[in-house]
């Protein structure tokens, strides 16, 4: 079986990677699951949050990427993140200063979420063409004072922040900057390389946590918004109905998902996220998000059956909601 780019397709993450799991130890409350991006660890009177992750995909700001991705994942459990652990993985002929880059990068976004960069690993790679950074983030909490993203209810609303393909919509700007200036104005790219400045979901999240009511928290990274709702009802086991119209696309996203011709609801999205809760307290939550000045809608709702997950179309035509087989970044990549 050939593997497409990007993440591993569930069935094989169930049948084969959670097979393989070692030793079983008292300490692990929530291990490896389908949908969920992290552990949970007690210890002592706490429980720790981890979460790791690698980027791959950014070449221009790989350090600050490395450390706001894995913050977000650690926060959707609504848990501030505070410690980051890093493996830099260096092409054979990299110089000094690339080290310097990514690690000043780090060193900045770091700061300003409040995370110590306390251990990891540095070094040349042979084979690689791109430098590679694997982070992983912890978090502490006490004990039962989080949330996963297996917690959507039936009837629960889903609340989206933000807009799609935020992560993707950077990269593309950045990374193929010279193939998209022939086609668009300059300040258009201008504003979509800005989108990397969206990219964490940490004030989102914990805003979100913080009005009470939420059962469920996800952002949706490879595989874009589709994908990030598929994996919140895989891991709950419920279907969902999901309104196409109302999940905000930004023009500079939507321009550059058409030049490529990719989805931009399949484009990582990093910086977006997913919110399942009370629909008793969706106005409030949302109502908080939006004071904070982060734009944030209903985008439909979770319900009881596993097979039916709808997405409807502004002409309020529906289909089966999409499953996407890889990241729509990689297909733009290599076009």
């Amino acid at each position: 079986m050939k593997l497409p780019p990007g993440k591993i397709p569930i069935d094989l993450l169930k049948e084969v990677v959670f097979k393989n799991l070692g030793a079983p130890r008292s300490e692990v409350r929530l291990g490896p699951a389908a949908g969920i991006d992290g552990a949970i660890l007690d210890v002592g009177n706490k429980q720790v949050i981890v979460s790791m992750d690698p980027i791959t995909g950014a070449v221009e700001r790989i350090g600050w990427e490395a450390i706001n991705v894995n913050a977000n994942d650690v926060a959707t459990f609504g848990v501030e993140p505070a410690f980051f652990f890093s493996c830099i993985l260096l092409p054979e002929n990299a110089d000094s200063k690339i080290v310097e880059t990514i690690s000043g990068q780090m060193h900045h976004a770091a700061k300003e979420l409040g995370i110590a960069i306390v251990g990891g690993h540095c070094e040349s790679t042979p084979g690689l063409a791109n430098p590679i950074v694997v982070g992983c983030t912890m978090g502490l909490t006490e004990k039962g004072k989080y949330v996963t993203a297996a917690g959507a209810k039936p009837g629960d609303k889903l609340i989206l922040t933000k807009s799609a393909g935020i992560e993707g919509t950077a990269i593309l700007a950045s990374d193929r900057e010279e193939q998209l200036k022939k086609n668009f104005p300059t300040a258009i790219l201008e504003n979509a390389k800005g989108f990397f400045s969206q990219v964490s979901v940490v004030k989102d999240a914990l805003t979100a946590y913080r009005v009470g009511g939420v059962h469920a928290m996800h952002d949706p990274t490879e595989g874009g918004i589709l994908n990030g709702i598929h994996e919140m009802a895989d891991a709950a086991e419920l279907g969902v109905r999901v309104f196409e119209d109302k999940i905000l696309v930004e023009p500079e996203t939507a321009k550059i998902c058409r030049y490529y011709e990719i989805d931009p609801l399949q484009l990582i999205s990093s910086g977006a996220l997913l919110i399942a809760a009370d629909p008793q307290a969706t106005e409030k939550i949302v109502d908080s998000l939006c004071k904070e000045r982060i734009y944030a809608d209903v985008i439909g709702e979770f319900n009881l059956n596993p097979n039916k997950r709808i997405l409807v179309h502004a002409d309020e035509s529906a289909e089966m909601l999409p499953r996407p087989t890889s990241d729509h970044l990689w297909l733009a990549l290599t076009r």
